[in-house]
């Protein structure tokens, strides 16, 4: 199975914390609220995303504000991200066909209501966060391609389908099978032309269970409800340990192959490469699995804290392993100088975030929050990340600026 993702500290192209802390309260130029636009282009079938900010209107895109994030430890739909590269494709839950190909004995093709009646149902708690998570942190350094996510690009869910894992070895795979490929309806525009989005997971990762958390899982199920159209409607993949991009929405089609996907958004995005060569994108393994990760979600940027102590509530991730817990959150409010112990909210969930709050001691000389995680793997979050051309898996310490009372 391919390494964990993982930055090396580079100090001549580190993230410089003042000029991040500049941009974090910059202006909200190309952001806006969804309401009510977005229930026109989603129709009534949909949650109520009217909280969110989007960054995009085409392709959708947007996130929660930060303040809601630490409420409750599984996301409210209304308050999870969205995240799309094309359009989001009109499918009836009742024709919808799922399609079985490859390194298969014979192929096979399903409909939701076969699956739900063939198979066990499923469920398991995840967090889903997008690679791009937090990648105005990076734009602060040196610009980059993408949208640009604050730290609100993530979220917590209960998800409904059945394992991945049963319905492979229902499919009787043939010798040399060593990777699933995704095919989703959408159709998104590439350097190539039209296709659809599609992704790739390790044969060993699709069939390895975890107790309640599947390797994978074929979800119809989005916390108790139906998915909503936004969120992959009637059928996604969920991948729990691994970056948003490989839990493809709208599945259509599933392929066992040999190697990795050729698709798009597995051959070339969603690579660390600090540099636009294709030949450097070849050599480069595709991002899976996300790294430990933590942000602040209150106070608010630039808020105003009484002199004395300050409550900081946010969220922590650990590295997208099994076996990874978080071990600790520290907070300081004096540049790092002091650290102070957060106590964690929730009890350990295999490949899920837990909120955090903490009681941070603060004078009129405080002029920023910064935050830090580290997990029982090695996972860390380091004070200085290496920028890459795209913003991926920005995990550094987290920084908000804050105004304490003289």
């Amino acid at each position: 199975m391919p390494s964990t993702p993982s930055f090396n500290v580079s100090r001549n192209r580190q993230i410089d914390r003042r000029r991040f802390l500049a941009s974090a309260v910059a202006g909200s130029t190309g952001l806006w609220l969804a309401s009510p636009f977005a229930r026109l282009a989603f129709g009534q079938d949909t949650a109520d995303h009217r909280d969110l900010i989007f960054h995009q209107k085409d392709p959708l895109n947007g996130e929660p504000p930060l303040g809601v994030l630490p409420s409750e430890f599984v996301t409210p739909t209304k308050h999870f991200y969205i995240r799309n590269h094309g359009n989001i494709p009109d499918l009836d839950r009742q024709g919808h066909r799922l399609k079985i190909e490859g390194l298969v004995e014979a192929s096979h093709d399903f409909s939701l209501q076969e699956l739900s009646e063939n198979f066990e149902k499923s469920d398991c708690v995840a967090t889903m966060t997008c690679a791009g998570n937090r990648r105005r942190e990076h734009n602060a350094f040196k610009p980059v391609s993408g949208v640009q996510w604050d730290a609100g690009a993530i979220g917590n869910a209960t998800w409904g389908g059945i394992k991945l894992s049963d319905l492979l070895k229902h499919c009787r795979l043939k010798e040399g099978a060593s990777h699933v490929w995704f095919e989703g309806a959408d159709d998104v525009s590439t350097p190539s032309g039209m296709t659809h989005f599609g992704g790739s997971i390790p044969l060993d990762k699709a069939m390895t269970d975890h107790g309640q958390a599947p390797g994978a899982l074929v979800a119809w199920e989005m916390n108790g409800q139906p998915l909503t159209p936004e969120h992959g409607r009637p059928l996604r993949t969920v991948v729990p340990g691994y970056i948003g991009a490989r839990s493809v929405k709208w599945l259509s089609r599933i392929i066992v192959g040999d190697r990795p996907s050729p698709n798009h958004y597995v051959r070339s995005a969603y690579k660390l490469v600090t540099a636009e060569s294709d030949l450097i994108k070849a050599e480069q393994n595709p991002i899976y699995r996300f790294p430990t990760n933590v942000a602040i979600c209150e106070p608010a940027p630039e808020a105003m804290a009484a002199n004395g102590s300050v409550t900081v509530r946010g969220y922590a991730l650990p590295t997208g392993l099994p076996d990874a817990r978080l071990r600790e959150v520290e907070v300081s409010a004096n540049g790092g100088r002091r650290w102070v112990k957060a106590r964690l909210l929730d009890e350990h969930v295999p490949f899920c975030w837990s909120r955090w709050e903490a009681n941070v001691p603060v004078t009129d000389r405080t002029t920023a929050l910064l935050a830090r995680a580290v997990d029982t793997v090695g996972g860390v979050t380091p004070d200085r990340v290496t920028w890459n051309t795209h913003g991926y898996l920005y995990n550094g310490w987290h920084h908000v600026p804050v105004k304490v009372a003289g």
